[in-house]
């Protein structure tokens, strides 16, 4: 990971937003607010934005940027979860290029944030239900000394089935939870953008 791929990267993430924002909004008018996929659109948009003439030395500070922006940008619960979760990945990552260990600890880092901000554990349908086998996967690649496109995949296919998980699942945390036995039987939007963004990842290493 370096600048570069950490600008694809986002720029990746805003495109896959947008083409499946309505889907997101969909899902969330199921069991939230309706404004997930309007939401996540304008933060990831903003983000690009922000990114243009934005000069970085490390990907580090990219996703700093990406997370800051996110913050400021996207309403609900949305924008600190998601957006302390890409500070907490860019703060991990201060030298100019990252390999796939220290990635996978910058994951974990992210993931942390997430959980230490909305209180949730997987099984409470959540974007955590994406998120914490999307690492688990990455960091097994990593220790298996794979490379980070396969690590990435790995991680991508991985939070894609943890997203299909939810579908069955009673909410208990977020907004959801206040549904009780309605929420079973949808799939959570958070998990949904969440493996949006793993794929995005995967796909912007392997294009290289």
């Amino acid at each position: 990971m370096d600048t570069d791929l950490a600008r694809t990267w986002v720029q990746a993430i805003a495109a896959a937003v947008e083409k499946h924002k309505d889907h997101l909004t969909q899902l969330d008018s199921a069991i939230g607010d309706a404004d997930h996929g309007v939401n996540m659109h304008r933060g990831f948009s903003a983000a690009t934005m922000a990114l243009a003439d934005y000069k970085a030395d490390t990907a580090g500070a990219v996703l700093v940027k990406t997370g800051s922006t996110l913050i400021s940008s996207v309403g609900g619960a949305s924008g600190p979860l998601y957006g302390g979760a890409f500070r907490a990945i860019g703060k991990a990552l201060d030298t100019p290029t990252t390999d796939t260990r220290q990635f996978a600890a910058a994951l974990a880092a992210g993931l942390a944030s997430v959980q230490k901000l909305g209180a949730a554990a997987p099984g409470d349908k959540t974007m955590i239900d994406a998120y914490a086998p999307a690492l688990a996967a990455f960091q097994q690649q990593a220790d298996a000394g794979a490379d980070f496109a396969a690590a990435a995949v790995a991680a991508a296919d991985a939070a894609e089935e943890g997203m299909r998980s939810t579908t069955p699942m009673q909410a208990r945390k977020g907004r959801a939870s206040y549904l009780g036995a309605r929420s079973i039987g949808h799939q959570d939007p958070g998990a949904t953008s969440t493996a949006l963004i793993f794929r995005a990842l995967a796909e912007t290493v392997g294009a290289r």
